[in-house]
């Protein structure tokens, strides 16, 4: 790899024919939506060649929970706990995984080696809320554990003075209009 026309190595590629360290780029090219590099390399020492994949590998951070335990960050969870919320709305399955890969980029992306896991509650209830808004009050009861009817009232009314008149325009309601 080059920087500035500098040469530098992080570590070497070793041949996997003859494990010789010394191998030279022919080709490189961008996979998998950019998020990928893809190099055809040659040893110096055998003349064979081979590809390589390159990623960045960015770690996901342990969730603190509540009772101040940790524990990795899990997929499947994420996604279980939406697709219940979405259940029976017409919310398309690919709209649902670019909402997980949203939060897990912002997760990946913040840098942090642990991030408390109500961060991840939060994370969820903004892509729910643009996505559906039942979805997002179902969550929301469940989440934020409602102790009563006043406290959903309460946080159905924030979501009635939300301005995205857009993003309302485009869901099935959740409430009869107002009529003036």
């Amino acid at each position: 790899m080059t920087q500035r026309g500098r040469a530098f190595t992080i570590g070497r590629m070793h041949c996997p024919f003859c494990s010789h360290t010394e191998t030279k780029v022919i080709d490189s090219r961008l996979t998998g939506e950019g998020r990928q590099v893809r190099r055809r390399r040659e040893c110096l020492d055998c003349g064979e060649r081979y590809t390589t994949f390159e990623t960045a590998e960015l770690v996901m951070p342990r969730l603190i929970k509540r009772d101040r335990s940790r524990e990795p960050f899990d997929e499947a969870k994420l996604r279980a706990g939406m697709v219940r919320a979405l259940e029976r709305r017409p919310v398309s399955a690919e709209a649902i995984e670019e909402s997980i890969a949203r939060i897990i980029h912002h997760l990946q992306t913040m840098g942090e080696r642990e991030t408390p896991s109500r961060l991840v509650g939060e994370l969820v209830m903004g892509e729910l809320r643009e996505l559906d808004e039942v979805a997002f009050v179902r969550f929301a009861s469940v989440y934020r554990s409602f102790q009563d009817v006043t406290e959903f009232q309460e946080e159905i009314q924030r979501l009635r003075e939300t301005t995205d008149t857009e993003r309302r325009r485009n869901q099935m309601s959740l409430l009869p209009e107002d009529k003036k």
